[in-house]
């Protein structure tokens, strides 16, 4: 685990950007100046913890080199598959796995690997730089292109920084994105010419040329052919996959535990973790308002696997400070108010791991948010899209309490003034459209700009509504929001969150299910639940799903008011 970045400018601010950086990578650093390209290194040392596993590695005639942030899974075995094929380590790193492994299969490699990562490779033979994001979006990376100069960073900060001559211009319609979903979606970022690679993506960049060779997917998420097996073939099948995942992620060289929340993904996780650590230690944090806190069940859960438990209960938040942390965390607009939760528990658990565990992910992949039946129910509602009702009915809703009957109405007659792409704003509670209406006449956005790009990307209208809403969700929400989210206040303080429920199998599997099988009996992860109905407490099994939030008495209540805060007070723009 790291903080990666390059260029190909070698007179950019390279002690400077590692410097900002030194967050994801506490232990060591290293920066090599090749012809055409410079890499720079941070780690965080989590496998094979000896210098010679630093980074930027090499092959040992220099020819190709690598940075890399993430783990990859299972590595042993394709280490060994690797050593049959005549090559040669001398380390016991999955960094030169991966090096080796592109030896081996060229750009072909990624098809072996299953893991979280963010790879750069820089072949001095061909002079290209090669980059790749993990399936699921779970490791960031971002680029710089001018047209000329390319440079890259695991946070968009290290571009910044790196790039401290370039005068960075705000990207308006990137700004208005995050008033629809409350985080701005990728490839987009605050900047107009800085990027995120997309999830399952590889960019090849030409260092001759100074082009942009190839941009594509290397990987498809598959929902066309349906698996037929019987439920308990099925069960037995996904309990294999969840024990091999958590089992090939348990692999460390530095203290390991878990986040347990009491909600269902996490007690699977620790329950399958202390089989192969009776020793576990799991941790949770709660507050003094028992409408936000889930800690008697994750004591529940506890108590049943016997793990070591730390709990940490909050009577107060300092929301002002975290509040001013979350242009430190993100740099540019977010407003997933769990990304509070997250940090102090990331914090807490840092005193004593270096990794842990973690169930993100899990509602994604197996299916477990309320709103897929929300949408599910308004898909055959009928509709009349009607923009001036949806200005009526947004207005309306401003002045009256969110968790009114009255808001509720106003949200399905706005709901029923609308497509049903367009519909799912208002589930996941976007800025109401009149408020919205007033930054795009501010913001100079251009008329006929659809504020539901991102989700019509990804939505398919020959899967069934289920499906449909889990799939928009897999490519959307989890990589943008979930992942984002996880990954930057748990690195915030050096910290390494595995998903394994993020497993490449596991994602496979899942969406290749009919959809009455992954919703067994009609239940929200209805197959999960099955599969570990033997084995779960049957308070984890049967509580309704409650999201990692934090208590709003400590702010104000509206989402609206969140982002308007997060862009008026963290960020300057009005």
């Amino acid at each position: 685990m790291c903080g990666i970045l390059g260029a190909t400018n070698r007179n950019w601010d390279f002690a400077g950007a590692m410097a900002i950086l030194s967050h994801r990578g506490p232990d060591s650093q290293g920066v090599v100046h090749n012809p055409d390209l410079s890499l720079a290194f941070r780690r965080l040392a989590i496998i094979d913890l000896s210098r010679d596993a630093d980074q930027p590695m090499s092959t040992e005639d220099k020819s190709i080199w690598i940075v890399f942030n993430g783990e990859i899974y299972g590595y042993k075995a394709l280490r060994q598959a690797l050593i049959a094929k005549g090559h040669r380590f001398r380390t016991h790193s999955d960094t030169e796995v991966i090096l080796n492994a592109y030896r081996q299969w060229g750009d072909d490699f990624v098809e072996h690997l299953d893991g979280m990562f963010a790879i750069a490779i820089h072949d001095l033979r061909t002079r290209e730089l090669k980059l790749f994001r993990d399936r699921a979006g779970i490791k960031p990376l971002y680029y710089y292109y001018n047209g000329h100069d390319l440079a890259f960073a695991s946070e968009l900060k290290g571009i910044t920084k790196l790039c401290a001559d370039v005068r960075f211009e705000h990207d308006r319609t990137a700004l208005y994105d995050f008033l629809t979903y409350h985080y701005i979606p990728d490839p987009k970022t605050f900047y107009k010419s800085v990027f995120k690679l997309l999830p399952a993506h590889k960019l090849v960049f030409n260092l001759q040329e100074r082009t942009i060779k190839e941009y594509r997917p290397y990987w498809r998420l598959e929902v066309g052919e349906q698996r037929q097996m019987s439920v308990e073939k099925t069960c037995r099948q996904l309990r294999a996959l969840v024990q091999e995942s958590i089992a090939d992620q348990m692999v460390a060289d530095v203290p390991l535990g878990c986040f347990l929340s009491g909600g269902m993904d996490s007690s699977v996780i620790a329950a399958e973790a202390v089989r192969l650590n009776p020793k576990l230690e799991t941790f949770s944090i709660g507050f003094d308002d028992k409408d936000y806190t889930e800690t008697h069940y994750a004591q529940i859960v506890a108590d049943k696997f016997r793990t070591d438990h730390h709990v940490k209960t909050l009577s107060g938040v300092a929301t002002e400070e975290l509040f001013k942390k979350l242009k430190d965390w993100y740099d540019e607009p977010f407003a997933d108010t769990s990304a509070f939760p997250t940090f102090l528990v990331s914090e807490y658990a840092r005193e004593r791991m270096t990794v842990v565990l973690t169930g993100d992910g899990g509602d994604e992949v197996f299916g477990g948010y309320p709103r897929f039946n929300v949408f599910k129910l308004i898909s055959g509602l009928p509709r009349a899209p009607n923009r001036s009702v949806n200005w009526l009915m947004s207005s309306l809703r401003t002045s009256v309490p969110t968790q009114s009957y009255l808001y509720k109405f106003l949200c399905l007659a706005d709901v029923m003034a609308r497509d049903l792409v367009s519909s799912y704003g208002v589930i996941m509670e976007e800025m109401p459209y009149a408020q919205k209406m007033k930054y795009a006449q501010r913001w100079d956005i251009p008329k006929g700009y659809d504020d539901y790009w991102y989700f019509r990307k990804y939505y398919r209208e020959d899967l069934p509504p289920l499906t449909r809403i889990q799939y928009l969700d897999f490519h959307t929400y989890l990589p943008s929001d979930i992942l984002t989210k996880v990954d930057r206040v748990s690195m915030a303080v050096s910290l390494e969150a595995r998903v394994p429920f993020l497993s490449r199998k596991i994602i496979e599997f899942m969406f290749s299910l009919p959809e009455d099988i992954r919703f067994y009996k009609g239940k929200l992860k209805g197959c999960l639940k099955e599969a570990y109905s033997d084995i779960l407490p049957k308070e984890i099994l049967t509580r309704e799903k409650m999201g990692f939030g934090i208590p709003f008495k400590y702010f104000n209540q509206n989402y609206a008011d969140i982002q308007r805060l997060i862009l008026r007070e963290i960020f300057q723009i009005g």
